[in-house]
């Protein structure tokens, strides 16, 4: 008997059928926001310590990948931007940084615990698009973002939730 699937690895599998995956990758506007990264023009997505998030970032995020920008912790929390992955997964420099929050002394600089993706700004969205009106869509009724308990900081998303949520931005 297989075990069960959790939620994220059975988007995965949906995601993984399709020519190019995308993702959900959430952050705080006060911490670095979409902003941020159309000043910076590149970033490393350095900070996650998160075994499921870095585990996505190791195996599954490709370069070219699409990746639309959540704000959480906002009001409203939403999409406000596009990006795509532009370097694949390396070892996060923070983790060997002693004056970094994100140092973790147990982390052997041989074997790092801790990866991170690049990500390249795109664009910013006409208009945010609230998680309220992600809810509201029954479109996106099967998206991670929108359900119960799914609070990791990067989610997969098939391409017509992408498409469904360019085209909300937009209207």
């Amino acid at each position: 008997m297989q075990p069960k699937k959790g939620p994220i690895l059975t988007k995965l599998d949906e995601c993984r059928s399709e020519k190019s995956q995308y993702w959900i990758m959430k952050s705080e506007p006060n911490a670095y926001s979409i902003d941020d990264l159309k000043n910076d023009k590149v970033t490393p997505w350095d900070g996650i310590r998160n075994y499921q998030a870095r585990n996505l970032m190791m195996n599954e995020m490709k370069v070219k990948d699409t990746v639309l920008f959540y704000h959480s912790n906002a009001k409203p929390p939403g999409v406000v931007g596009i990006a795509t992955i532009s370097k694949p997964a390396f070892p996060d420099p923070e983790q060997f940084n002693a004056k970094s929050k994100y140092f973790d002394a147990k982390s052997p600089k041989d074997q790092p615990r801790w990866w991170c993706v690049e990500v390249k700004y795109k664009k910013k969205l006409k208009k945010i698009v609230t998680l309220d009106s992600l809810k509201e869509n029954p479109k996106l009724e099967d998206m991670l973002v929108v359900q119960r308990g799914q609070r990791l900081s990067i989610l997969p998303i098939t391409e017509n939730e992408y498409t469904e949520i360019i085209q909300m931005s937009q209207d």
